[in-house]
């Protein structure tokens, strides 16, 4: 059996599925609570899924999975560069960023949208701690680098499979 970009697309958002699982399971299981910027990098991993779901169920002709493809780029390098910017605060000296203020929900309800992000991206106070690693890398390091992963697997699927129809 050949491989094909719907099951590229839907391996891809399995993945995203287990990113989000494993989200989760820091948060009620450990008992880890996200910081801001943790939640900032939940909602782009659904928007990375919601991509992979649209071109697993669509599964376009050429161009529109070329467009896809594109798309999952994107979504996957805004990921990563909110993962990298993450990384780069935990690696800052604690106490040296100013605290990311009031929690996401408390932001959400009071203020614009913009001013929400911007407030998250620029942050730092709780965004420093590292509450988990693996191998010296942490949560967010690790996010990068399965983005990443989507990111060029979705690329690649999309651009150089056959889809299931056997379309061109």
């Amino acid at each position: 059996m050949a491989i094909t970009r719907r099951m590229i697309n839907g391996a891809g958002l399995a993945g995203v599925m287990a990113l989000m699982a494993g989200a989760l399971v820091f948060q009620h299981v450990l008992k880890l609570n996200p910081c801001n910027m943790c939640m900032l990098q939940r909602g782009a991993t659904l928007l990375l899924g919601a991509v992979f779901l649209v071109a697993l169920v669509h599964d376009a002709g050429r161009i529109g999975a070329r467009i896809y493809g594109l798309l999952i780029l994107i979504a996957a390098a805004g990921l990563v560069a909110l993962s990298a910017r993450h990384v780069w605060m935990q690696m800052q000296p604690l106490g040296s960023l100013a605290s990311c203020g009031a929690d996401f929900w408390t932001m959400v309800d009071m203020l614009p949208p913009l001013e929400v992000v911007s407030r998250i991206v620029n942050g730092g106070g709780d965004c420093q701690e590292i509450g988990w690693s693996l191998f010296g890398l942490s949560i967010p390091a690790w996010l990068g680098i399965a983005a990443s992963l989507l990111g060029v697997g979705g690329l690649w699927g999309n651009f150089r499979l056959p889809p299931a129809n056997g379309r061109p």
